[in-house]
């Protein structure tokens, strides 16, 4: 049994009962000890620290150091002297059940998942105009994500798109859409994916084909757990402005304006790049080929005024290929452009089996 288990230090039965509960629905074993003496060894180093009320305040009696991931649980409303202990402790939060049993559930789900590696990176995906190709360019990071090795989650977060389980070819798979996901504050990462359509390392979290918005709490959720788990979340959002479309935004540690290479588009553009530095958000442009004008990659990004991110040149048989449900983006302009923008997110690259 691994001794990297979440400590209790708790004196009522009552909690504790409540703790070995929840515990259960989470597939998390505890590790309890009876006394403070006992915690100081393991006090540091157990992935979660779950104190009832008296156990709060023998612990800042006997001057535990202070460390994230410490929670004080108890069955009613918290006392003056719990919530000074808490303060003292540098607690994460104080609980109470059976309102937190959720919340606490899960908490304990990802402690049982192990200790957490580096939190993945994120990625928002907006088109400058209608058509731009943002869809496709979001499902072709998430692959090129998955091809170098890494867990992805491409998430949808736009209602009229018809679903990105279509570009990937995955609608007949089995699994979770956005209508039938209820989900709001702490979602265990493993949960969540496990719920989800996809293969191998990549996941999807599609709408249906109905015009469903999620709710911004709903899309917040998802990719904080995704996150959590060290997946590269990519995002595709409508260019129209939407409450679950900033929710991912303000996530987002870049966001890509996808804009081909037209007049017309350049100009849309301008005005969608103007709402995402309203918002502080760090965006750079994807410049996307034909250039029936002749207008440069340059060119573009001095229009939009927007740094830079890639070049994509027109790729022939791609809309072919998402027609047949073949597209895979492991070579071409596009799978280069997708390359490119994990690297500038900070992703590293190589090519996995």
């Amino acid at each position: 049994m691994s001794e990297n288990r979440p400590l209790v230090l708790a004196d009522n039965e009552a909690v504790l009962d409540e703790l070995l509960r929840l515990a259960a629905a989470a597939g998390c074993d505890l590790r309890r000890v009876p006394d403070v003496a006992a915690a100081r060894s393991l006090w540091s180093d157990a992935p979660l620290v779950l104190l009832d009320p008296a156990g709060a305040c023998a612990a800042l009696t006997d001057r535990l150091p202070r460390r994230a991931g410490v929670i004080v649980v108890s069955l009613g409303s918290s006392t003056i002297t719990t919530l000074q202990a808490a303060v003292g402790l540098g607690v994460e939060r104080a609980v109470e059940l059976p309102a937190a049993d959720t919340w606490l559930t899960e908490v304990m789900a990802d402690a049982a998942e192990g200790p957490p590696g580096p939190p993945g990176r994120v990625m928002a995906v907006v088109g400058g105009r209608g058509g731009a190709g943002a869809s496709v360019f979001a499902a072709a990071v998430a692959r090129a994500a998955d091809h170098a090795g890494h867990r992805a989650m491409l998430v949808d977060c736009d209602p009229l798109a018809g679903g990105l389980d279509l570009v990937l070819g995955a609608e007949s798979q089995k699994g979770l859409r956005w209508p039938e996901m209820n989900v709001k504050g702490r979602v265990a990462a493993s949960s969540l994916r496990d719920a989800l359509p996809g293969s191998g390392r990549l996941k999807v979290v599609s709408g249906a084909r109905r015009g469903f918005a999620p709710e911004p709490d709903a899309v917040t959720a998802v990719i904080e757990a995704a996150r959590r788990g060290g997946d590269v979340v990519v995002c595709d959002l409508p260019r129209t402005p939407s409450a679950s479309a900033s929710a991912a935004l303000d996530l987002a540690d870049l966001t890509v304006l996808v804009v081909p290479a037209e007049l017309r588009a350049c100009a849309s553009a301008a005005l969608v790049a103007e709402r995402l530095k309203e918002r502080g958000t760090t965006a750079q442009v994807l410049v996307r080929g034909p250039a029936p004008g002749g207008l440069t990659a340059d060119d573009v990004a001095e229009a939009v005024n927007l740094p830079l991110l890639s070049w994509m040149p027109h790729q022939r048989g791609l809309a072919t290929a998402l027609e047949r449900g073949e597209f895979t983006a492991r070579r071409g302009p596009l799978s280069g452009a997708a390359r490119r923008a994990l690297q500038t997110l900070g992703i590293e690259w190589q090519v996995a089996s």
